[in-house]
């Protein structure tokens, strides 16, 4: 029988997260699970701000760091806020470094049974560029992955399969 404890939901924060919550939210009720809710701030932001640093400018790291996270905190108490979920079966946990590694290894130290998450947070254009986190989830988690369709992808997934089905 499925023995679902415990539910990780990366989120990023992107036009798709309250979404991806809500159905995670759904799952973990559904199953009796807790849910995880992980941030991840990218160690090339810190880079960056440590460049501007270098220049000369007064730009604080630290404070850097709490200004985001209490950003986000912000952001994700509104979100769980509006899901019917009991608070008390929700943790919420921040890391820094490199999304995809960070979020792998939090995963099996915690002993995750399950992540879901979305198929896309940033744009067509920067994934190009830097990749997917959750396409290199996919390829090298070794706890099974949910993967969140919204229904514009879905609706997008479906057309491109239509057109091909046609050709």
């Amino acid at each position: 029988m499925l023995n679902v404890q415990k539910i990780m939901v990366p989120l990023a924060f992107s036009r798709f997260s309250k979404k991806i919550l809500e159905y995670a939210a759904g799952l973990a009720e559904a199953l009796g699970a807790e849910l995880i809710l992980v941030n991840v701030i990218n160690e090339r932001d810190l880079e960056a701000v440590q460049l501007i640093t270098s220049f000369g400018y007064d730009v604080d790291e630290e404070h850097y760091l709490q200004e985001i996270q209490k950003q986000r905190i912000g952001e994700l108490e509104k979100m769980i806020g509006e899901i019917d979920f009991p608070e008390e079966r929700i943790r919420v946990v921040f890391r820094v470094g490199r999304p995809a590694r960070v979020l792998l290894h939090f995963a099996v130290e915690e002993e995750v049974d399950m992540i879901v998450m979305g198929i896309r947070a940033r744009s067509e254009i920067a994934h190009a560029f830097t990749g997917s986190v959750a396409e290199k989830l996919f390829h090298r988690s070794p706890i099974t992955i949910v993967s969140y369709r919204d229904e514009d992808n879905a609706a997008r997934l479906r057309r491109r399969l239509h057109m091909n089905q046609q050709q």
